[in-house]
């Protein structure tokens, strides 16, 4: 399997849970901005460190399983994660009713 194929499955299942967010939670439209906006904001952060960990010779990819496609030092597979997660963790959050752990009682709160 290619890098191209894991990555599109990957998003199309994060799409897949950001839709059934937008169908049953219907977040409002600032919540969808910020949503891209953290996408926009993570695919900067992969090119420039991908590209850094890359020219450092950190780790090496499959040139055969690879597009051949890059920005900068980082190839273009690559981006298939940071737009899965910043599609998946907030629909995820969404969908489970912004669950929080019950605070410790302050002192001088009645029982």
């Amino acid at each position: 399997m290619s890098y191209a194929t894991l990555g599109w499955v990957v998003v199309g299942a994060a799409a897949v849970v950001a839709l059934v967010c937008a169908v049953r939670v219907r977040p409002p439209a600032w919540w969808w901005v910020r949503v891209g906006l953290v996408a926009a904001v993570l695919v900067v952060l992969t090119a420039v460190f991908d590209s850094v960990m890359i020219a450092a010779d950190l780790f090496r990819y499959d040139e055969a399983s690879l597009s051949g496609l890059r920005i900068i030092d980082a190839p273009v597979e690559d981006f298939a994660w940071p737009v899965a997660a910043a599609l998946l963790l907030p629909a995820t959050w969404e969908l489970l009713g912004h669950r929080r752990p019950p605070r410790a009682p302050a002192e001088g709160d009645e029982p």
